[in-house]
């Protein structure tokens, strides 16, 4: 049975769609098969696997708002592997048309399920805010990664964070868990990195990962290709680190 992974934070710059697309593409590369959901309104995980998301006729967004089944807003094998379900700027507008719907909260979570049993994991990008998309994206998730910027200000706004993943299994998914956090961006050079590492760590009751993504100029340059790092360069320290984490989810299922 599908794992369903929300990739979540509400700051925006962690790394959190990097590590949605580089995530995907290394399970995949590990043999497994992935759909990648993409809720966030800017679409970039969506074009960052080269698909051209502003000529889509069914997006995420038809599929809330009904206009379309689910089969109908895959996109199959965009790359070996991976499956999508496209997102772009239309979906800003779900929000505003979604007030007064019944139970809106388990829009995705009522569609996956017809759809769960095909894949090994579904990953979902949520969007940098704690809105309705991020909900629905929580009330379908079994568990929510957490990727945190190594930088001053990492542990503000994270509180919060997990505040808003412990009310919605409270509330709304009580299955819902804490897969971990990953540490993006981090740059062995700087004290600084190490710091906010240990920092976390000392102050954070949660399970963090082994591996750290690195700041890596390969990374940053392979979305402007539509290509996951490890189809782009796949001996950069980046597309090994994205192979780690894969390898660490992996585990964890298996456990």
């Amino acid at each position: 049975m599908g794992k369903v992974i929300a990739i979540a934070n509400q700051k925006g710059g962690v790394g959190k769609t990097t590590t949605s697309i580089n995530l995907s593409a290394a399970l995949a590369a590990r043999e497994k098969k992935v759909l990648v959901i993409d809720t966030d309104p800017q679409g970039n995980t969506t074009s960052g696997f080269g698909v051209e998301k502003n000529e889509l006729e069914n997006t995420i967004y038809e599929l809330m708002l009904g206009e379309c089944s689910i089969k109908e807003c895959i996109l199959n094998d965009v790359i070996p592997g991976i499956s999508i379900i496209p997102s772009n700027v239309n979906l800003a507008a779900a929000e505003i048309e979604l007030i007064g719907v019944d139970r809106k909260e388990f829009i995705l979570k009522r569609e996956i399920e017809w759809i769960k049993e095909s894949y090994d994991y579904i990953m979902i990008d949520c969007p940098p805010s704690l809105n309705m998309l991020t909900i629905n994206s929580m009330t379908t998730a079994d568990s929510v990664l957490v990727p945190i910027q190594c930088e001053y200000y990492a542990l503000e706004g994270l509180s919060q964070l997990i505040h808003t993943i412990n009310l919605v299994k409270e509330r709304l998914n009580p299955d819902l868990d804490i897969e971990g956090v990953v540490f993006t961006m981090y740059d062995s050079r700087t004290n600084l990195s190490m710091q906010v590492v240990e920092n976390v760590k000392d102050n954070l009751n949660q399970k963090i990962f082994n591996t750290v993504i690195p700041r890596n100029i390969r990374l940053a340059e392979a979305p402007s290709y539509g290509k996951p790092i490890n189809l782009y360069d796949v001996k950069s320290a980046g597309a090994e680190a994205y192979l780690s984490l894969a390898d660490e989810i992996i585990q964890g299922k298996e456990d």
